[in-house]
């Protein structure tokens, strides 16, 4: 299960502020600081089955490592997010080029996506390309992932700015998860990201998701 905070930054000044906050770095963990080139596809048949289905089919290359994600079961309240996620490490890039999704075949969710699927070609329906800045902050004892992206989301209907702060808990406290997301939405005046990349693609192309 994934459980993060989005919130959408509305400046680079706000985004530089937020790297650099002192609440933040004073339980950062060390040497957890890192810049990364993220970049992202998403794929689906022609007829949008897998979103239709709630279901998300993700190939991203973060820096020089590439991962194949399914996400699904996803809901949100305010800037709380949480969804199911498998992720499964990928060693060619032409998975960007025609995934298939025997890659999660192991999996109980990847049978259902094998079984939507069928003989359908997957093609890739929304590009991200952003720039992630990140580091871990350990705040009693609850582990969380601290991740500004600033990028843009690309689809055949155009294209769409990225620029965000996510919060994600690895382990610990969901209260303190929102404790950290309160006192920066109050200090930066932080409007809730009340959908993720792939809605806001999605919306581009006018496709609902869980139709």
């Amino acid at each position: 299960m994934e459980v993060e905070l989005k919130y959408s930054i509305s400046d680079e000044t706000t985004a530089e502020k937020l790297w650099v906050d002192e609440m933040l770095t004073s339980c950062e963990e060390e040497d957890s600081r890192e810049k990364v080139y993220m970049k992202s596809a998403y794929f689906d048949t022609a007829g949008f089955t897998l979103s239709e289905n709630d279901i998300a089919f993700r190939v991203r290359k973060e820096g020089s490592r590439i991962v194949a994600s399914l996400k699904w079961g996803g809901k949100n309240d305010g800037a709380l997010h949480q969804r199911q996620e498998i992720n499964v490490p990928v060693d060619d890039e032409v998975c960007f080029l025609s995934p298939s999704a025997d890659l999660f075949k192991e999996s109980e969710i990847g049978q259902h996506v094998i079984k939507l699927v069928g003989d359908q070609m997957l093609n890739c329906i929304i590009e991200m390309d952003y720039i992630r800045r990140r580091f871990r902050i350990d705040r009693n004892n609850s582990i969380m992932e601290v991740s500004i992206d600033q990028g843009e989301i690309v689809t055949d209907k155009g294209k769409k700015p990225i620029s965000e702060i996510e919060v994600e808990l690895f382990s610990g406290e969901e209260s303190e998860l929102l404790s950290v997301g309160d006192e920066l939405s109050e200090k930066y005046g932080l409007e809730a990201g009340l959908s993720s990349k792939f809605s806001r693609g999605l919306d581009m192309l006018g496709i609902e998701i869980g139709k």
